[in-house]
Formats: structure tokens, C-alpha cells, sequence
């Protein structure tokens, strides 16, 4: 049998490996992907992302499928009776959230043409890929998360830290940190 060699993070859980093959590290060009993996990515803020990833259908249904400008015109009611949903992490600032981050997007589509003209300038257009051996070798931030994240801040986004966003820039396919032996691996490969 020919087992495929993953990133030691993904483990077992075969929802984590079927997100691991199938969506980490692509690179991601839609604004309602990349709307939806912001949200996620802040409601993640201190907990594990496989606990966000089990969620991610009710947050679809809750969030109306991430499409920012419904998020955005979301009512305090609504965003309350979304608060009592228990698909979700109910943490009033991380979905309250949503909704500034929502508005805070369009802003962002409005002046760079799409959020993803403005996401992918952070990384030059193409793709970063770094060459880690193991996993000890991926760092938690980079100075491109680092100063998207002061981008954000500055927007008025929130959720955004550095580490959050160093997430984001790889869950999204801006940086490549598959693991030298990883099937998914692109570039060179580490020797």
C-alpha cells in the first residue's frame, strides 16, 4: 500500500487530512474564500483549528454563506440570535467581529479593485515558498503577516494579529510551508 507522507499536523483525523490535501497551502484568488477564511481564521484566536474546522457548516449557514456584504448590513438581533447558535464558538467579540471585519472588507474592495489584489501584494503576487525540513522549522509569524497585519489593523479590522494572519497567508496558498516530505510539496525540495 502506498501511504502518502503529510505534514505531521493534519495527524489522523480525516477531516483534517482531506483539508491538509485539499485546501491548505492552494492558492486561493476568490474574495468570498478569502472573506470566509478571515472570519475563520479569528474565531481560531486561541483554540484549534480542527475545532473551527468541524464548525465551518454553521458558520457558512450562520455568516450566510460569507458573502461580505451580507455579513456586513447583519443586524445587532442577528448577530445576538447567532451568538446563542451552538455550531459556532459563541464569543460575542469573535462574532461581533464578523461583521466589522465584513465592512472593513468591502472598504478594502473598494479602494485596491478586490481584497485579493490587496491580500496577494503582501507576498509579491506569487506565491512564498519556504523550504522547512519539519514542522519545528515553520515560524508562527513573517514580516509579510507582521505588516498585513498592521494593514488590517489599521483598516479597522480585527482578529488580526500576526500569528492569525501568518495562518491565514498559508491556509490561503500565499506561503508554502509543506514540510520537505510532504506529498504536497512544491518547489525544490529540501535536501
Amino acid at each position: 500500500m502506498n501511504k502518502k507522507v503529510r505534514c505531521g499536523w493534519c495527524g489522523k483525523d480525516p477531516l483534517y487530512i482531506a483539508y491538509h490535501d485539499e485546501e491548505w497551502g492552494v492558492p486561493q484568488h476568490e474574495d468570498r474564500r478569502l472573506f470566509e477564511k478571515l472570519v475563520l481564521e479569528g474565531a481560531q484566536a486561541g483554540l484549534s483549528w480542527i475545532t473551527i474546522l468541524r464548525k465551518r457548516e454553521a458558520y457558512r449557514r450562520v455568516f450566510l454563506g460569507f458573502d461580505p456584504v451580507q455579513v456586513a448590513a447583519m443586524t445587532d438581533a442577528e448577530l445576538e440570535v447567532a451568538l446563542q447558535d451552538p455550531g459556532i464558538v459563541r464569543n460575542r467579540l469573535k462574532v461581533f467581529s464578523a461583521r466589522k471585519n465584513a465592512r472593513a472588507f468591502l472598504a478594502v474592495q473598494t479602494e485596491f479593485g478586490s481584497f485579493d489584489a490587496f491580500v496577494w501584494s503582501f507576498v509579491g503576487g506569487a506565491p512564498k515558498v519556504n523550504h522547512p525540513r519539519t514542522l519545528a522549522e515553520v515560524p508562527a509569524v513573517s514580516p509579510e503577516a507582521e505588516a498585513l497585519s498592521r494593514a488590517l489593523k489599521m483598516r479597522g479590522f480585527t482578529f488580526v494579529g500576526p500569528t492569525i494572519m501568518y495562518a491565514y497567508l498559508q491556509s490561503l496558498g500565499l506561503v508554502d510551508d509543506h514540510v520537505a516530505t510532504c506529498w504536497k510539496r512544491q518547489g525544490p525540495k529540501s535536501r
